[in-house]
């Protein structure tokens, strides 16, 4: 009986350390990590839609074609991202903030009309922009490895779309096999390891070299001539 009692503590023990893990994984999750994550999937989102309504009244093509590249890169980077919440345990919003759904209805107001070009290559200035920033931010404090690793991963991509829009001037040929680091696969590659580090620096340090490297090869292709 002594032995038996033995062994059914130190496996309940067992069961219940094997069981703490996760949640100490999950508290390791900053709230600032946490609403980094939470904050560029809404940026993915609007600047996805916003990519979708260029491409539907955008009156130049080289707007059509920045919104078109912007489509394909934020739902790259935005399912990397949900992928990374997912295995952190993070809750994500469901859509655009208040605010931004507010300069998306704007912009359309404009749709048809000379200025509807302009004023949607500034507000994807300004978009961006504050994304880098942010990117920059977490890099540089954020705690959790894998969410840092994702936003390095990424940020060469939303670097890249800040150039082609940037100064209110349309540049698409800027985009083309040009892309060199992560998306949003870098948010959820980063979860992959650390040691793998090469989404760059979305926010930290890049991406896991596992997770970067997957994430560059998708992007080349998908930005390769004739794709």
């Amino acid at each position: 009986m002594i032995r038996l009692r033995t062994v059914l503590t130190a496996a309940a023990a067992l069961a219940t350390s094997t069981m703490a893990v996760p949640q100490a994984s999950a508290a390791s999750v900053s709230d600032e990590d946490t609403a980094f994550v939470r904050t560029v999937h809404q940026g993915n989102l609007t600047e996805i839609a916003a990519g979708q309504d260029a491409q539907a009244h955008a009156t130049t093509a080289c707007v059509k074609e920045v919104g078109d590249v912007l489509v394909r890169d934020h739902t790259t980077l935005d399912a990397d991202a949900k992928a990374l919440a997912g295995k952190l345990g993070i809750a994500l919003p469901t859509g655009p903030s208040a605010t931004q759904n507010q300069e998306l209805a704007s912009l359309r107001e404009k749709a048809g009309s000379s200025a509807y070009d302009a004023a949607w290559l500034k507000i994807a200035e300004a978009g961006h922009a504050q994304t880098l920033s942010l990117i920059d931010r977490e890099v540089k404090t954020g705690t959790n490895a894998e969410v840092v690793a994702a936003a390095r991963a990424a940020r060469p991509v939303v670097a890249m779309h800040l150039e082609m829009v940037r100064g209110g001037t349309c540049h698409a040929g800027m985009a083309a096999g040009t892309v060199h680091a992560g998306d949003g696969g870098q948010l959820a590659a980063a979860g992959r390891s650390d040691g793998t580090a090469a989404l760059v620096t979305l926010a930290g340090g890049a991406l896991l070299a596992g997770l970067g490297t997957g994430w560059l090869l998708r992007i080349r292709r998908r930005t390769a001539p004739g794709r």
